[in-house]
């Protein structure tokens, strides 16, 4: 066989390639844009559930609810919104619960407690089951939580010492002070760790409460 037959039967091999050639390159593009379509709508789903997933982290770590009782009660009371969303996780995580002390709802009334408040503001057809009602429950510790910061003069400290051990055992702690020539520290002057670092969990929640809820207690 002479080199020009040879030449001419194998010359049709590499047109056979080309021709191949633009179907590879159809393939390759299409691949390419279903890769980019998916991305694409990866992107459109995760901006998309962004918002979600993320007051979900937010409702897990720190809860709120009620926020509209709460900005109503704070108005009402001349308090901080950020205040009773701290006490009311403080107490009980947004739970409607009782204590094993008895104390009841969602900011822990004891119902002796809620009488007083009922009778103070004139709630003369309250029933301790009203306790169970977030809008009575967060009036009333409301009440109450304005009313001690009266008491103590604005001093946040003492308000909540008082919300949690008790307005006699403040007293006592202040008379003591007092007596040693001393201003009341909470730190040297709270006997009761309970206390203690219940007054720095409300505290502590409330600047957390004004970081992360800010627009929906109406900051």
């Amino acid at each position: 066989m002479s080199t020009s037959t040879a030449t001419r039967r194998t010359s049709p091999q590499p047109a056979a390639r080309r021709r191949r050639r633009p179907s590879r390159a159809r393939a390759i593009r299409r691949r390419l844009g279903f890769l980019l379509a998916v991305a694409f709508a990866g992107v459109v789903v995760a901006a998309a559930i962004a918002p979600w997933a993320d007051k979900a982290v937010k409702e897990v770590s720190l809860p709120l609810r009620h926020e509209d009782i709460i900005r109503q009660q704070a108005a009402d009371k001349a308090l901080d919104p950020a205040l009773i969303a701290g006490v009311i996780y403080t107490e009980s995580h947004f739970r409607d619960q009782t204590s094993a002390a008895g104390a009841k709802g969602l900011m822990q009334l004891m119902p002796e407690t809620a009488a007083y408040i009922a009778e103070k503001s004139g709630g003369t057809a309250f029933e301790q089951g009203d306790l169970a009602t977030p809008q009575v429950n967060i009036a009333y510790g409301s009440w109450y939580l304005r009313y001690l910061m009266h008491k103590y003069q604005g001093r946040e400290v003492l308000a909540l010492a008082a919300y949690n051990g008790g307005e006699g055992k403040v007293d006592e702690w202040i008379a003591s002070a007092t007596a040693r020539g001393e201003t009341f520290r909470a730190a040297d002057h709270i006997p009761f760790a309970e206390t203690r670092q219940y007054v720095d969990r409300v505290l502590d929640a409330r600047k957390r409460y004004r970081r992360t809820y800010a627009r929906e207690l109406g900051l």
